[in-house]
């Protein structure tokens, strides 16, 4: 049985059980995900998605007037035909409301609530209603906040599948979430969850990758990373880390095991405040090598607030330079913390 992630253009993820032999489409309806469809036998191509990762097999008994082989090489499938043989993620290019499926809610206790510095709250959740949550190494949730209709948007920082679930938390001053994290949450007090969203998360590494991270943007990089530390890596991986103060600097012992564990993966770390006792000052831009763009042949993961986003988009542009891939999150002021 495989898992298969089926990724909706409003950004809901929604994970369903592919058995051996069995079609996505089938699988999908069997699970009352209707994704769109008309003939189910190959003839109209009504059903073409993008596989983004995972292996496969589509077979002969399609029309290429359905599916050509232009289309079949650029990563279109027809999930009436696409038999899994591992997971695979699936871009569907629909909402998810119009596949009569939408994002899932799921109960949780609070286990902790950490003040890693004046600026980072580190959460940790215990599901509460099931084993496990499916998720891509990157993507969202939104937290709602107890007695109220508001929830806040925070990145896994843990791994997919983990009952334990972690974030971290930007601490904003007088941020509503902020304040009831801070000042009022217990071990054992329920959170309400729903998600998983967002299309920023990790893809097969296929050449080199560069993770660009922005305070509390950290939180995807460590899921992604732990996500990483689990297989075996052919290609480098690097991430540079900005913040603004020495005391931002938070997991630094787990950063430093991490590159342990991976032994292809290297990252530094960048402080704005130029009385920093780090060793590199500035910005993110400013730290990032040749050798890391690797001439555009790269990954680029970027996760920050939208000044840092937009300087290195100009940064990339200055140097006229396309990556071959470019996925970024940018927060906006209520996934990066909360407006009060």
């Amino acid at each position: 049985m495989f898992t298969i992630a089926l990724n909706f253009e409003d950004g809901v993820s929604r994970f369903i059980q592919c058995n051996e032999n069995e079609k996505v489409l089938d699988a999908a309806y069997r699970q009352k995900i209707n994704l769109p469809m008309d003939c189910s036998d190959g003839v109209c191509g009504t059903c073409k998605c993008r596989c983004e990762t995972g292996e496969f097999d589509l077979g002969d008994e399609y029309l290429e007037e359905a599916l050509s082989d232009q289309e079949r090489d650029g990563g279109l499938v027809l999930t009436c035909q696409m038999v899994p043989s591992s997971d695979c993620t699936i871009a569907v290019p629909m909402t998810s409301s119009m596949c009569k499926t939408g994002v899932d809610t799921f109960r949780t206790d609070v286990i902790a609530v950490e003040n890693l510095s004046p600026s980072t709250i580190e959460l940790h959740l215990h599901l509460s209603d099931r084993q496990g949550v499916a998720f891509l190494s990157g993507q969202y949730v939104n937290i709602q906040l107890p007695g109220t209709e508001i929830t806040r948007a925070y990145s896994f920082s843990s791994t997919p599948g983990a009952d334990r679930l972690s974030f971290l938390i930007r601490n904003v001053p007088n941020g509503l979430m902020s304040s009831w994290l801070s000042k009022r949450a217990r071990p054992g007090d329920a959170l309400t969850l729903t998600g998983p969203q967002g299309s920023f998360y990790l893809r097969a590494v296929t050449r080199p990758v560069l993770m660009l991270a922005g305070g509390t943007g950290l939180a995807p990089f460590l899921s992604m990373l732990r996500t990483l530390a689990r297989g075996e890596l052919s290609f480098p991986v690097h991430l540079v880390w900005g913040v603004n103060r020495d005391s931002d600097r938070v997991k630094l012992e787990e950063l430093a095991s991490l590159a342990q564990q991976i032994p292809l993966f290297s990252y530094r770390i960048c402080v704005a405040d130029s009385a920093s006792t780090e060793q590199r000052k500035g910005y993110v831009t400013q730290h990032i090598d040749d050798g890391m763009l690797n001439d555009g042949d790269v990954d680029v993961y970027l996760c920050g607030p939208p000044p840092m986003v937009e300087a290195v988009m100009g940064y990339l542009q200055a140097r006229a330079l396309v990556p071959q891939n470019f996925y970024y999150e940018k927060f906006t002021p209520q996934a990066a913390g909360e407006a009060s």
